[in-house]
């Protein structure tokens, strides 16, 4: 068991481990025809039925994650996820993974800015058993202080080999340090490696007592299952936890973005250069929220594959490039990032990169897009979740993903319904918003020579 530091899923997501925020948007949630309930102690429970193969995905997500650590506590989160595999009284010393395995399942388990997620694959006759090992280290996790120090170097080496060792993990670090002025998503899911050093056990103790609640977590089961079946586990293994009383979270807000920055890292392993800009952005819960539907077909029409307008512009028609697009993703608690990359031909430079987007951000915000591209784009998205029927993670993922940020059932339900009304006259007035100005972040990755010079 390794643990996540990235905010996608640890089976997807470990190639992205410095986009903390890459997570897959609620894609047509309809599809999926959950059922949902609430325990007694508030925990919400949600069950998509999926009968082709005698499995199921059992996954608790909390509503906590790295930015709800105190301050100068960074990596809490994170270094917890890590110390709930260690055991509980009834499961001392990793007997949890080793049942898991016996019973022929997997596990794992990831950390992002807003939340913390565990979750088992199963056989359906294995529900039980996983609920019942969940809900115990909910409430009993055992805190050795030799646990505690194993685990700190165990993280102390995660964060040397996919940060310190890695030079575009090191510049986006960087980068998301400066890019949010007051927001705690500029602090790394991984921590700070001298406020890893410096966590205590009661440090760790004080967020497991305040955010690993039932009442602040929501159980997604996805698989051979029916909603009938899932209730009485649930009431039986979850809900015999008491509610608590929550800590207040605090509303964090960005000041105004008024200038723009540019931050360069040059390094002898880079082989390959590359250029990226990112520009503050709503999500749909956080800021401007009725622009997030509108960037996402944006998103997808600037950079949403080859066919997309910058990918064909920059790669297939000029040249200039050997890979360019864009990204956007608006499912976080907080501010979010509307961004777009490039990477020059071999032995090329940045420079005519970085013009040649500029350009199509120009282009993009003096002539708009057309309503056949807002069309186009809308039937791609709403595709993209006809191959979501036959997983029984992305479900889980959707589902709890978006619920765990603040989003409803009704919400997730609503997406193609919502996406399917966007025009081009709400995608023009969304790139405007996001894009004009001169506030954003602008990183250069780029090679070293033996002289020092970038």
């Amino acid at each position: 068991m390794t643990p996540s530091i990235s905010a996608g899923f640890r089976a997807v997501a470990l190639a992205a481990v410095a986009a903390i925020v890459l997570f897959p948007s609620p894609l047509l949630a309809k599809v999926f025809s959950p059922d949902s309930f609430t325990l007694d102690n508030g925990m919400q429970v949600v069950v998509v039925s999926n009968h082709r193969a005698p499995v199921v995905t059992h996954m608790v997500w909390y509503r906590a994650g790295a930015m709800d650590q105190a301050p100068g506590r960074t990596g809490a989160a994170h270094l917890l996820e890590h110390l709930m595999f260690k055991g509980t009284e009834a499961n001392p010393d990793g007997v949890f993974s080793d049942i898991v395995a016996r019973n022929g399942g997997q596990e794992n388990a990831f950390t992002s800015q807003d939340f913390t997620g565990y979750y088992q694959s199963v056989a359906a006759d294995r529900l039980a058993l996983m609920m019942e090992l969940e809900a115990d280290r909910m409430i009993n996790l055992i805190l050795s202080q030799d646990d505690i120090d194993t685990e700190r170097e165990v993280v102390r080496e995660e964060r040397r080999s996919r940060i310190g060792n890695e030079p575009g993990s090191r510049l986006n670090e960087q980068a998301t340090a400066a890019f949010f002025m007051n927001h705690p998503y500029g602090n790394p899911v991984i921590g700070w490696d001298h406020e890893i050093q410096a966590l205590t056990r009661e440090n760790l103790l004080d967020y497991y007592r305040s955010w690993y609640a039932p009442n602040n977590a929501i159980l997604v089961v996805v698989g051979d299952v029916t909603v009938d079946q899932v209730r009485p586990l649930a009431e039986k293994y979850y809900g015999a936890i008491p509610a608590r009383e929550l800590p207040a979270r605090i509303e964090w807000r960005e000041p105004p973005a008024a200038v723009a920055q540019r931050i360069t890292l040059a390094d002898p392993q880079v082989r390959q250069p590359s250029w990226s800009r990112r520009y503050r952005a709503p999500g749909y819960v956080y800021g401007e929220t009725e622009h997030a539907y509108p960037l996402e077909v944006l998103a997808d029409i600037l950079g949403g594959g080859t066919t997309s307008r910058i990918y064909r512009s920059l790669v297939v028609e000029q040249k200039a490039a050997a890979g360019a697009g864009a990204w956007y993703n608006p499912t976080s608690r907080g501010p979010s990032s509307f961004g777009f990359y490039g990477t020059p031909l071999p032995g090329g430079e940045l420079g005519p990169v970085e013009a040649a987007i500029e350009t199509e951000i120009e282009k993009l915000l003096r002539d708009g897009v057309s309503e056949d591209e807002v069309q186009r784009s809308i039937a791609r998205l709403q595709a993209e979740a006809i191959y979501a029927r036959d997983s029984l993670q992305a479900p889980a993922q959707v589902m709890g993903g978006s619920l765990v940020i603040g989003m409803s059932v009704e919400d997730i339900e609503a997406w193609p319904e919502r996406i399917g009304t966007v025009t081009a006259e709400a995608v023009n007035a969304a790139a405007r918003a996001v894009l004009s100005g001169d506030a954003s972040m602008t990183t250069l990755l780029l090679p070293k020579t033996e002289k020092g010079d970038g």
